[in-house]
């Protein structure tokens, strides 16, 4: 029969709801919204994650929409986070404009009694908290992400209310030793906590917190708490036998706390490491205890020697994931034990350790042959020698990032390009001996690459993102910085890679208009673009540019002189996804400030 509305006749919510859980995006989840009543009072039930910025109304917000999302699980509340008002037409923006305003007056009504000062603060209370208890009964996962006016009473009321809590995000909130015991004591399913800056705690909370929820804790955060020691850990070792992850970034740490953890805590499977007064001995304790650590990530290490490293390869075998930062007194023995040691090893980092050479990385070329992630940044003694043995034994590499690795030039990046031809990602930063030949084999080679960054190498020229656009599928371009491209290498880049949605073109002087037209004709999927500091481009491009790209959403255009506020509304206008622009705030008229003031962002405001 024409015109009878059969799926609404035939399935059952059940069937319905089952559907909207599997579809992806939240764009399809309110296009869905949208087809009638019904889907819309089904698509609410299906909704199980809540995202609020809490620079806006949060108290408010938790309060209504817990009515609405009755089943919602995980609640995200960010301070750090925006609310945007989106870019629409005509008399619907004042609409919207006017209902977040009378959202605003609504809301300082209820709370009479309160001073303007108060109502204008828009943070997340502890009456905010006590609504998020109240109205999602279900709630497993609860983030609160620098929320400081959340206070131990917010997080008591919380805890006494949701008994299922698995997963509790404390960052940056001035939480106390009596809202942390609570929350041990109420929360006995509690499997992922994080404490990161949450200043206001001691030895006493987490001690409590540890003896009453120990047996489900599997995951640990601390950081930048001053009055969290050894004592703390000794109680997570002694309580917390299920530990898999712990992270401590504190210079009040020292080994007895780290001793406590490897002997009590044998299920550890990842640590990350930053306290200075951590020695040796520590580290030799993991690699004794902590047999099925699999995450390794120490940061600024004044302490350790190759001796502690030595441990961690003769233990832990089936290590997989290590990064080594800033630790000065490693070296090419304690690489080479890893190497043979860990055979398993699929993703190492070492940045910044300047007695790390040649030979170390070579040992890792030759015994990690399942490696598929490799971040080599600040390291001037690893030479091109070391990324040949790479590019010969660990053929599943898929990513490479080099920073600052003076040593490491052409001859490095041929051997890469043809050892590891199932490399998706290459980023190089400021390596000045890598140039046209390295690139130009990537492009011959990497016929899987999709993500390229090549920022401020000034030898890479055109001839080279040619071939790059003649052989790779790419989907991110930085090539920030290259001096020596031009037009030529862009018009390759649209003409060969129509998948790409990220690029960055920033402080190439060489490029004109015509790059933009090409890229406006080739690119119809791209997302982001960064034109700052490219001196000849002007509103012409920016016209041709945005006629073909309309997902375009970020578009970064400072220190652009030849384009003016003409540019700054052609964008601003053409493109109906836009979320951000970046631009002298000279540059924006009026108009153009009216119609798109949530997504315009200024470099200075008095420039």
């Amino acid at each position: 029969m024409r015109g009878h509305d059969w799926i609404n006749t035939c399935l059952p919510d059940e069937l319905i709801l089952e559907i909207l859980r599997r579809v992806g995006s939240k764009a399809n989840h309110d296009a869905c919204s949208l087809v009638c009543r019904r889907w819309l009072g089904l698509e609410r039930l299906s909704c199980t994650t809540l995202r609020i910025g809490a620079s806006g109304i949060p108290d408010f917000l938790v309060k209504h929409l817990a009515q609405r999302f009755v089943n919602v699980k995980a609640v995200l509340i960010d301070e750090r986070l925006s609310i945007f008002l989106p870019v629409n037409a005509g008399k619907r923006r004042g609409r919207d404009e006017n209902s977040l305003t009378s959202l605003k007056v609504h809301y300082a009504a209820e709370k009479s009694g309160y001073e303007e000062e108060e109502c204008e603060s828009f943070c997340l209370t502890d009456a905010g908290l006590t609504a998020v208890a109240d109205g999602f009964s279900k709630l497993e996962k609860l983030s609160l992400i620098w929320c400081s006016n959340v206070t131990s009473l917010g997080i008591m009321s919380l805890a006494g209310k949701c008994s299922f809590l698995k997963s509790l995000d404390l960052q940056g909130c001035y939480v106390g030793d009596q809202g942390l015991a609570v929350v041990g004591k109420c929360c006995k399913q509690l499997k992922d906590l994080n404490l990161r800056f949450c200043e206001s705690l001691t030895d006493a909370g987490l001690v409590d917190l540890a003896i009453s929820c120990g047996n489900s804790l599997k995951s640990l955060g601390v950081a930048a708490c001053a009055r969290i020691t050894d004592k703390s850990l000794e109680a997570v070792g002694s309580q917390c036998k299920s530990l898999e992850t712990l992270s401590l970034d504190s210079e009040f740490i020292r080994n007895k706390g780290i001793l406590a953890i490897a002997q009590g805590c044998p299920l550890l499977k990842v640590l990350k490491l930053q306290c200075i007064n951590v020695t040796d001995e520590a580290l030799m304790a993991v690699g004794i205890s902590c047999l099925l650590l699999e995450m390794l990530a120490l940061y600024s290490f004044q302490q350790f020697t190759d001796n502690g490293l030595c441990s961690i390869g003769k233990g832990c075998k089936k290590l997989k994931n290590l990064t080594l930062s800033d630790c000065y007194f490693l070296s090419d023995k304690g690489l080479e034990a890893i190497a043979t040691g860990c055979t398993e090893l699929t993703r190492l980092e070492v940045n910044g350790c300047h007695n790390i050479g040649t030979i170390g990385l070579e040992s890792v070329g030759k015994s990690c042959l399942r490696l598929t992630e490799l971040a080599l940044l600040y390291c001037q003694r690893i030479g091109n020698f070391a990324l040949h043995e790479v590019g010969r034994g660990c053929k599943y590499l898929q990513a490479l990032h080099l920073v600052d690795c003076s040593s490491i030039g052409d001859e490095a990046i041929c051997s890469i390009a043809k050892g590891c031809r199932n490399l998706k990602k290459l980023h190089i930063r400021r390596c000045y001996e890598v140039g046209n030949k390295g690139i130009i084999a990537v492009g011959e080679h990497c016929h899987s690459l999709t993500d390229l960054s090549l920022r401020f190498c000034d030898r890479v020229r055109d001839e080279a993102l040619i071939a790059v656009g003649q052989g790779c599928p790419l989907e991110q371009l930085n090539v920030s910085g290259c001096n020596q491209i031009g037009d030529a290498g862009i018009v390759a880049i649209a003409r060969g890679c129509p998948q790409l949605t990220c690029l960055d073109v920033s402080v190439l002087q060489n490029l004109r208009d015509m790059a933009l037209a090409e890229l406006g004709e080739g690119c119809p999927l791209l997302k982001d673009i960064v034109l700052s500091h490219c001196r000849q481009i002007t509103d012409i491009g920016l016209s041709h540019l945005v006629k073909n790209c309309q997902m375009l959403e970020s578009c970064h255009m400072v220190y652009c002189p030849s384009v003016t506020a003409a540019g700054v509304a052609t964008v601003v206008s053409s493109c109906p996804n836009i979320k951000k622009v970046l631009v002298e705030k000279w540059k924006v008229s009026p108009r153009t400030k009216r119609i798109a003031g949530s997504v315009l962002s200024y470099l200075c405001v008095d420039l």
